[in-house]
C-alpha cells in the first residue's frame, strides 16, 4: 500500500471520525470539554507543522487536519454550551497546552518540540477523562475508536520515521486505547448503581 493511500486512507478516518462526533453535539447528545479541545488544537496544529519539519510529508497531513477539525470541535463545545465543569485541574492543563509554543521556540528542536506537545496533548485528555468518570455517557466512543486506528495509519503514512514523526500519532492512538475501555467500564458501573 503507498504512502499516499495510507494518508488518504486516514484522512476519510478523519472525517468518519468527526462527523458523527460533531453530528451529535449538535443534537445535544454529546457535551466535549472545551479545554481539552483547545489543547489538542493546538498541539495538533503545532505537531503537524513539526512532523512537515522532520521529513512526515504526506502521512503528516491527517494531523494538520484533525487540528484544524478539532478547533472547530472547540468552537462548537463553546457555542452548544459543552461540559461547563471547569476545575483548577482543567486550567492546570491548559496553561501546560498554551507554554508549548514558548517551549518549543526555546527549544528550537523539533523532537523536543513534539516531546513537549505529546505530553501536553495527553495532558489534554485529563479534563475529558475526569467529564467521562461521571458523566460517560457523553462521549462518543466510535470518535476515540476510530481516531485509534486513524493514528497508526497516519504513523505508518510517514515518508520519515523518527521518534519526532512518530511519537505524537502513537501516543494518541494508545490514549485512545486505554480511554474507551476506561469509559466502558464506568458505563457498566454507572447503570449498576
Amino acid at each position: 500500500m503507498t504512502r499516499e493511500l495510507l494518508s488518504a486512507t486516514a484522512i476519510l478516518l478523519t472525517f468518519a471520525a468527526y462527523l458523527p462526533y460533531i453530528r451529535a453535539i449538535h443534537r445535544g447528545e454529546t457535551k466535549p470539554h472545551a479545554f481539552s479541545w483547545v489543547i489538542w488544537g493546538c498541539t495538533t496544529v503545532i505537531v503537524f507543522t513539526a512532523q512537515l519539519a522532520e521529513g512526515g510529508g504526506i502521512g503528516a497531513w491527517p494531523t494538520g487536519l484533525s487540528g484544524l477539525i478539532t478547533f472547530y470541535v472547540a468552537a462548537l463545545a463553546h457555542v452548544k454550551r459543552g461540559d461547563r465543569s471547569i476545575t483548577r485541574l482543567d486550567w492546570l492543563f491548559l496553561a501546560a497546552a498554551l507554554s508549548a509554543l514558548p517551549l518549543w521556540a526555546a527549544t528550537s528542536d523539533a523532537l523536543w518540540a513534539v516531546v513537549i506537545l505529546t505530553l501536553v496533548d495527553l495532558a489534554g485528555f485529563g479534563p475529558t477523562v475526569r467529564k467521562a468518570y461521571t458523566r460517560p455517557r457523553e462521549e462518543q466512543l466510535a470518535f476515540f475508536a476510530i481516531m485509534l486506528v486513524r493514528n497508526v495509519i497516519s504513523a505508518i503514512a510517514l515518508e520519515h520515521y523518527s521518534v519526532a514523526t512518530l511519537l505524537f500519532p502513537l501516543a494518541i492512538a494508545a490514549a485512545c486505547a486505554l480511554f474507551v475501555p476506561l469509559v466502558l467500564i464506568r458505563r457498566r458501573q454507572v447503570q449498576a448503581t
